[in-house]
């Protein structure tokens, strides 16, 4: 795999066991095709010429902490990549909204509270 460079992370918790929140998050895989890698408790999914997004499900004393963290893992134009994004507008916030609407989701399905970090 390329150098990957941390663009954003968010984070937040479910109160649900571990194994509970990684089969719902993975229920929730994307539609479209990327490449997908599977570790334990953490997947990976990697699209276009720059992206990489990691999803991970870890033990807390409230249930499940999930942590997403978006990479730069372009091989060209590296340079390019956190230039382009500062003219998305939003970008952090879309990243953030999205995650607590996913986060949300999980919890609705699961019947259980859930918080955004």
């Amino acid at each position: 795999m390329a150098r990957k460079k941390l663009i954003t992370e968010v984070s937040g918790v479910v109160a649900a066991p571990v194994e509970q929140v990684w089969r719902a998050l993975l229920d929730n895989r994307p539609q479209y095709e990327v490449k997908t890698e599977f570790g334990e408790h953490t997947v990976a999914y990697q699209g276009g010429w720059w992206y990489r997004g990691e999803w991970s499900v870890l033990p807390h004393p409230e249930g499940a902490r999930v942590v997403h963290r978006v990479y730069n893992v372009a091989e060209w134009l590296r340079w390019g990549v956190p230039l382009a994004n500062r003219f998305f507008i939003g970008f952090a916030e879309q990243t953030r909204q999205a995650f607590a609407d996913g986060l949300s989701a999980i919890g609705t399905r699961l019947g259980c509270a859930t918080r955004l970090n």
